[in-house]
């Protein structure tokens, strides 16, 4: 039996990484976190253009019709790039329409998310990864309010996927009455977060279990991201090291360089099975989604933090520089790694999932 992914889905890969590389080189990247843009129009365009956005919308809808799977595949491309582009949002509110959305709502919006006109924002966080200081959302009578953070691309968005403290999901347009936004900036200068503030604005409920389906989702897509994002901290650290002479050799030839890189890649090749299983649980093995989710989330984040910081030691004092672009996936697993929840939070949910916690 073959437990690989097909010949399709590695060429899939291989095509979004050359469109990347045309639409999203790394000086297009230092150009969208010097310019503080809300978001990268001509790099959503050119993966508009490929079919990205709609990956898991129903052909029906104008998508693709794939499963996580594909879409996890997709984000690992994306998190080698450290391109900056709404996608988690886009396949967090396709998954929820799918999943929690009656037919009107989603022949309203699935088909407008697919083509990547419509930027959706994803608001979850507190419902998630748990309320703080009196933020999160409350829901009365189809009005929300109170306030969300971390909220991915809120400058940019036509349209807000939002959770209430009370595991309500909700639709919300992006010119809604009493609904402002604000910046906020995180280590991450990829990608763009942001504050909402809601003062009885109105909301298209969905159905209350979406929710869990919706972070399964995203927990597996951040997860695949840093899947990306570690692959090729590794890769330049191995060519730094085949390039870097001192006292006369090249410093991949000393044996304490070679075990660095030699452990990066130990820790991380057993991730790559754990992500793509929690993808394929999610659509073909349901009864396990959340926990395999919950794990890859946890894992990769944990794994991810040492190879950015061992990938880094490798190059030295090179590693921090501006000019080599090393911290740009640095920072991109750092962020993962707390979005909607760090690993010691998605463990304890974990632990609840099985009954090990109340």
């Amino acid at each position: 039996m073959d437990f690989s992914i097909t010949a399709d889905q590695r060429l899939m890969q291989e095509s979004l990484a050359r469109t990347l590389e045309t639409a999203a080189p790394l000086d297009r990247v230092r150009a969208f976190a010097a310019d503080r843009e809300p978001i990268a129009r001509d790099v959503w365009s050119a993966l508009a253009d490929f079919g990205l956005p709609g990956v898991v919308v129903p052909v029906e809808y104008g998508g693709l019709g794939l499963g996580l799977l594909d879409a996890a595949l997709a984000a690992e491309v994306l998190g080698r790039a450290v391109a900056p582009s709404p996608f988690l949002g886009s396949v967090a509110a396709s998954v929820a329409l799918v999943r929690g959305g009656s037919g009107e709502q989603q022949a309203r919006w699935l088909p407008k998310i697919a083509s990547g006109e419509v930027v959706v924002g994803l608001a979850i966080s507190e419902a998630v990864a748990g309320a703080r200081d009196g933020m999160g959302v409350t829901a009365s009578g189809g009005k929300l309010s109170g306030g969300a953070l971390f909220v991915t691309d809120a400058l940019a968005a036509d349209l807000f996927l939002v959770a209430d403290t009370a595991g309500g999901l909700h639709l919300v347009a992006g010119d809604a009455a009493g609904l402002s936004r604000s910046d906020v900036t995180s280590i991450d200068l990829t990608r763009r977060l942001g504050e909402l503030a809601f003062d009885g604005v109105a909301a298209e409920p969905l159905a209350a279990h979406a929710l869990d389906a919706v972070r399964d989702a995203a927990w597996t897509l951040l997860a695949a991201d840093t899947l990306g994002a570690a692959e090729v901290m590794i890769e330049k650290a191995v060519a730094y090291a085949k390039e870097r002479r001192q006292f006369g050799r090249v410093i991949g030839s000393f044996q304490a360089v070679k075990h660095l890189c030699a452990e990066m890649a130990a820790e991380l090749e057993p991730s790559r099975s754990l992500v793509w299983y929690a993808a394929y649980a999610f659509d073909d093995a349901p009864a396990e989604a959340g926990l395999t989710a919950a794990h890859a989330k946890a894992h990769t984040s944990e794994i991810g933090r040492f190879i950015a910081r061992t990938a880094t030691e490798v190059h030295g004092g090179m590693g921090i520089t501006d000019l080599l672009g090393l911290h740009y996936w640095f920072k991109r697993i750092g962020l993962n790694r707390q979005l909607l929840g760090g690993p010691e939070r998605v463990r304890r949910i974990a632990a609840r999932m099985q009954g090990l916690a109340a």
